[in-house]
């Protein structure tokens, strides 16, 4: 175990090859483009692949073919290069391709804020493309968790074959904090068929079946039409149901398995719900809150998605408080769940983080 102190970009590209990740193509995009820097230095020295591609849709396009070729592989960027890979993020689903995205997210919309912090792609990650599909997202507040949760969306996206988001923000992105790199973390390495070629690689009956590789024997064929279990294009209603309904079902099916959170007074009044970097606003205003006497508590959303709809219903507060750097996204779910609360947005675009003053006044609105 090492301990140093980076910047949160820095500490993303460590925790993706400490995962295994030993492909990264990208396209430079503040406020990610250290994560991309880094890899250029890092990769070669693991035997890794760093390329600079002419843009997003070349970048997730080279990622995609990265993974098929047998390597863990990434990429990262922000708002509008994010925009431009949500159609090959569908492709990404339908194949059931594994790999990480980090969105180091921006003010937006178009070019908006390049140097400041937002979380106003939240929605877009989980509806971005286009179909039916599910997604896994994670939302860190420190350097540490940028280094922790890149290695869990690698986790995540090789147990269940699914393209993986880190939703970060500028703020994290390039804040400098302690971090401890981690020797004895967990690993999870990809599952490959038993058999060659392989003649079913999609079967219905399995949740998540083992993933082929090119190059290797498997001779299998990989489309985003609908196809069948072979892997061959049939776009009947069966087929389609069949294939779509496992894709969402084994995510569905793992919610569990998936949903991490944190939280303290789970059963107060007053509940904060939060994710990301407002969440240090929180815990320190939550803090002062109850010195000075009120029921306040807070729960933190470390998967944003698949969204814990089951533990937001179980609330009793009276009032549920949402801080968000966004005018207003992840705040209609939690209002989706809290039926029986008043659900109060705190909303914040310009790129500054809350301050604790601004989340006691919500506290005291009727």
């Amino acid at each position: 175990m090492k301990v140093e102190f980076m910047q949160g970009n820095q500490a993303c590209a460590k925790g993706a090859i400490k995962a295994g990740c030993r492909f990264f193509a990208g396209y430079p995009i503040t406020p990610s483009t250290e994560i991309a820097e880094a890899m250029a230095r890092e990769l070669p020295k693991v035997g890794g692949y760093y390329i600079q591609m002419e843009d997003e849709i070349g970048s997730i396009a080279a990622v995609i073919g990265a993974s098929w070729g047998g390597l863990k592989s990434m990429t990262a960027t922000s708002g509008p290069g994010f925009s431009l890979m949500q159609e090959n993020m569908g492709f990404a689903y339908m194949t059931e391709t594994p790999c990480v995205i980090v969105n180091v997210q921006r003010g937006g919309p178009s070019t908006g804020q390049p140097t400041s912090a937002s979380q106003g792609d939240m929605m877009q990650c989980r509806w971005g493309s286009h179909g039916d599909y599910e997604v896994i997202a994670l939302a860190p507040s420190s350097v540490q968790e940028m280094y922790d949760f890149t290695i869990m969306a690698f986790n995540y996206a090789e147990k269940y074959r699914i393209p993986v988001f880190v939703m970060a923000d500028e703020i994290v992105g390039h804040m400098r904090e302690k971090v401890i790199l981690h020797d004895n973390i967990e690993i999870i390495e990809r599952k490959k068929p038993e058999e060659k070629p392989c003649k079913n690689p999609y079967p219905f009956d399995v949740d998540v079946p083992p993933m082929p590789v090119f190059g290797e024997g498997y001779n299998v064929h990989i489309t985003g039409l609908t196809h069948d279990e072979r892997g061959y294009p049939d776009v009947s209603a069966e087929t389609h149901d069949r294939l779509v309904r496992r894709i969402v079902n084994k995510i569905r099916k793992n919610k569990d398995d998936i949903v991490k959170w944190e939280g303290e007074h789970l059963d107060a009044e007053i509940m904060f719900v939060c994710y990301g970097t407002p969440s240090r606003t929180v815990k320190h205003a939550v803090r002062n809150l109850r010195d000075k006497g009120l029921d306040v508590g807070y729960l933190r959303l470390i998967t944003v998605y698949p969204f814990p709809d089951e533990l937001l219903k179980s609330l009793k507060a009276d009032k549920v408080i949402v801080p968000e750097m966004n005018l207003g996204q992840i705040y209609y779910e939690v209002e989706r769940c809290c039926k029986n609360s008043e659900v109060i947005l705190v909303d914040k675009i310009g790129g500054e983080l809350h301050r604790p003053e601004e989340l006691e006044k919500a506290v005291s609105v009727t």
